[in-house]
């Protein structure tokens, strides 16, 4: 699209205007996602917690000249004088006019999904079975959202043939906006659930707001079974095309449902012909699925028979990119099963925040089924691989091999993946970050189990998305404009210091904190550049915090008078923070202790100065003590207001932690610290159903026995059997922080969706499992914890807290990064 065709849109109004006729094919809204900056528009959003109107400067001397700006804030004489600007009332809302204006071009079958669950999995499915036939646009993982449903229909080009998009919403009036981005000839409503409940009065109300998407549309397939949604359907009488496994009037009927060992058999009704088609899925809700996808090939014309084959080969929707161990010291980005432009671009991205200064090797596979002719392919390639400053390309593939002459001339180049694996010297990969990126078709699984670090077969998966999902709700409940300290000590509560503090960087937190400086030096040695508070310093690690620049935790006249004489044997300043006790009674100075604390503060002020001062709230999260934790809060305040008189500045003054931040968000002051609720416990129990699960411990069955009655199981033959018992020895013990309280009955884990109790006592390296009943085999996954049972289930049944069992998860147990 022309710059002068956007300039012309509604709310445009022209700042500067240097260039009408240059063509926009990139939409940004990210500043550290820039990949061709000749060709991209950057639209500065302004929101609670980011302005991108920050980022103008920075992205003008990096060649964008092309820019949407809500307010003038920002324009440089230069920047002003040699680009072109449109000034709009709001960003987000005329990106989403440019999409609807760019949609309006095109006549082609597009479909809109909605619905509660499996909107990703239904898109992808019906993009396998159609892509062979049609050259598909789609939304990029689960582009969803008010920001990216837009950015998905912007990537319509002339070439496409079909287009599918995702929306979902999470309260009243924003679908309005997305149907006239989306603009949908059919739909898809796959079902009703929990999901932002708490954004509707009620789940009527959700399902009227879902449906506004399909305003107008040709046809809407749904499942006639959900009878809400149904009745909603029938009485604003949508066209509509249903399935169903009870209601004859449903345009396709479930006759008869077989469940075997490799999937699902079902008997349809369709058109009056019977069909039976197998699904590759055994669980339940792949039926769901693959019924919503089958339904509308059958809508688009499809013959039962050439659907039936379609469906045999569909393949499981891999949607998360996976961060990694590698081997030989590097860092393992695991995206192996798809591989498309968007797809590639997003994967860069991600490498780029976790790369610090790490060599980036990109292994890649021939990219198919972009409609685009396969030079401007390869050439769009190349140039966004040089965009992110890749040290070295590995392609596999004939085409690689084809359009080698766009590469640099040390791109190693192989036919297939087989030939890779058996010629590629893997001792050369040292000390490096590897992204691996390939079509499902190149089989780059066998490519990421070479390069993967051969650790404890259990896994700690630690969902990134989430924690920004966490951390986005305590900034929404915080007062505006209140900083943030991520807590990343004790391993990130079990996570993974480093990892967490890179994504929370990357994310704009305003602060970190460790227990101790050996943590610190971590972070720094991985990048982090932000400030860093020690809670435990001591006079052995004073070097290390003025060297890593870390600001340490002061508590008493001793660890204070000892930091000053070291700061003045190195003529030397350094900012520090002041632990003040207000009735935790831990550590910390007391109002007491003010005037002998201003004294030596102003004798030493230019060793010393108070980056900031906090306290420790002791019951915030026990309504019981509402009335202690106000004192708390009262005179932190009062002896903040002491020092900041006599020492004449200002420094940041922070008291509330996870709990208080849901509870006393009055008094946010200037920062917050968020420890457990970032990974997903809301431990007020007010607010859980509002954070996302962070962590799921994994493990794997090892080996299946038959107990009889009257046998015993495990050490000290606490473990009995009453009758004929199957056992499943799992891999995961009290050294990979399976706590022995787990053991006889008190813990359970979930095998195939079902809870199995511990059968004696828990050992070091491996427990017993009840599987009576279950359908098991050796090798299954089992959840220690994660969605069911949750951290929060597990921790009550042995009479802990969360906090326990997270920072016990053992370092042995391998930890696996992900993101959608």
């Amino acid at each position: 699209m022309l710059f002068s065709q956007i300039a012309d849109l509604p709310g445009a109004t022209v700042i500067s205007r240097q260039a009408d006729e240059v063509e926009v094919r990139h939409l940004l809204t990210d500043s550290r996602s820039l990949h061709f900056p000749q060709h991209t528009l950057f639209i500065a959003i302004k929101g609670p917690s980011h302005d991108g109107h920050k980022y103008l400067e920075s992205l003008f001397n990096q060649g964008v000249r092309h820019f949407v700006i809500e307010e003038e804030s920002g324009l440089t004489p230069a920047l002003k004088k040699s680009s072109n600007i449109i000034k709009v009332e709001r960003g987000l809302r005329f990106l989403q006019t440019m999409a609807a204006y760019k949609r309006s071009l095109f006549h082609i079958p597009v479909l809109a999904i909605t619905g509660s669950n499996a909107k990703t999995i239904v898109k992808e499915w019906i993009w396998q079975m159609l892509h062979t036939d049609y050259a598909v646009v789609r939304s990029p993982k689960s582009y969803n959202s008010q920001l990216g449903v837009p950015l998905s229909v912007w990537e319509m080009e002339g070439y496409h043939s079909m287009a599918i998009f995702e929306a979902g919403i999470s309260t009243y009036y924003e679908m309005e906006y997305l149907r006239n981005v989306i603009q949908p000839v059919h739909g898809i409503f796959t079902n009703i659930g929990t999901a932002h409940d708490q954004g509707f009065k009620s789940q009527s109300d959700k399902i009227r707001e879902k449906l506004k998407l399909f305003v107008g549309v040709e046809h809407l397939v749904y499942c006639k079974d959900h009878k809400a949604i149904d009745d909603e359907v029938q009485a604003q009488q949508i066209p509509s095309f249903t399935w169903s496994r009870k209601d004859k009037a449903a345009d396709i009927q479930i006759v008869k449902e077989e469940r075997q060992s490799n999937g699902w058999d079902l008997d349809l009704s369709i058109r009056g012909q019977v069909q039976r088609i197998h699904i590759p899925f055994s669980d339940g809700a792949s039926v769901e699925n693959a019924m919503h996808a089958m339904a509308y090939l059958v809508l688009f014309g499809f013959s039962v028979e050439d659907i039936a084959q379609r469906v045999a080969r569909l393949e499981a929707v891999h949607m998360r990119l996976e961060l990694k161990n590698g081997i030989n010291s590097s860092v393992l980005i695991d995206d192996s099963y798809n591989n498309d432009l968007m797809g590639l671009s997003l994967a860069l991205d991600f490498a780029t925040q976790h790369r610090r200064t790490l060599p980036l090797t990109v292994i890649l596979s021939d990219v198919l089924q972009s409609g685009l002719a396969p030079e401007e392919l390869y050439k769009s390639i190349a140039e966004l691989l040089q965009s992110k400053k890749v040290t070295q390309l590995i392609g596999i593939g004939p085409l690689f091999s084809s359009f080698a002459k766009v590469f640099p001339s040390t791109t190693q180049l192989f036919s297939d993946t087989t030939h890779f694996l058996k010629e590629f010297d893997f001792t050369s990969l040292k000390n490096e970050l590897i992204l691996v990126k390939g079509a499902r078709s190149f089989g780059f699984e066998a490519i990421t189990q070479r390069l993967e670090e051969k650790v404890h077969g259990t896994r700690f998966e630690i969902d990134l998305d989430a924690l920004v999902h966490n951390l986005n709700y305590y900034r929404s409940i915080a007062k505006p404009g209140t900083k943030i300290m991520g807590m990343v000590k004790a391993f990130a509560y079990g996570s993974g210091s480093h990892q967490v503090a890179q994504l929370l960087q990357h994310r704009g937190i305003d602060y970190l904190a460790v227990a101790y400086a050996d943590e610190g030096v971590v972070l720094r040695n991985y990048g982090i550049t932000v400030p860093i508070m020690v809670l435990n310093p001591d006079r052995q690690t004073f070097a290390t915090l003025i060297r890593y620049r870390l600001e340490p935790e002061i508590y008493s006249f001793k660890i204070l008078k000892e930091w000053i004489e070291y700061l003045d044997w190195e003529n030397a300043s350094a900012n520090i923070h002041l632990k003040l006790d207000t009735g935790m009674h831990r550590l910390g100075f007391e109002k007491k202790d003010v005037q002998a604390l201003l004294e030596l503060l102003l004798l030493h002020q230019n060793r010393v100065t108070i980056a900031g001062a906090f306290t420790h709230l002791a019951a915030a999260d026990e309504e019981v003590w509402n009335e202690f934790t106000e004192t708390q809060l009262k005179e932190f305040q009062s002896f903040c207001g002491l020092l900041e008189t006599s020492l004449g500045y200002s420094f940041i003054k922070h008291a509330l932690n996870s709990a208080g931040i849901v509870r006393f968000p009055e008094y946010s002051f200037d920062m917050v610290r968020l420890g457990i609720g970032l990974y997903g416990v809301e431990v007020n129990g007010l607010f859980q159903h509002k954070l996302m699960n962070v962590g799921k411990l994994i493990t794997h069955v090892s080996q299946l026995k038959q107990v009889e009655a009257g046998e015993t199981v495990g050490y000290s033959r606490k473990g009995k059997a009453t009758k004929s018992t199957a056992i499943a020895t799992i891999a995961i013990g009290y050294a990979d922080g399976f706590d022995r309280r787990f053991s006889n009955g008190v813990g359970k884990v979930s095998i195939n969706g079902v809870l199995c109790p511990v059968i004696g006592n828990v050992c070091m390296d491996m427990t017993m499992i009840d599987v009576s009943g279950v359908e098991v085999k050796e090798g299954d996954e089992v959840i220690v914890f994660g969605d069911s049972p949750t951290l929060i289930e597990q921790s009550k049944a042995i009479g802990t807290i969360a906090y326990e069992l997270l920072t016990g998860i053992g370092e042995r147990v391998k930890r696996v990064f992900f993101k959608q």
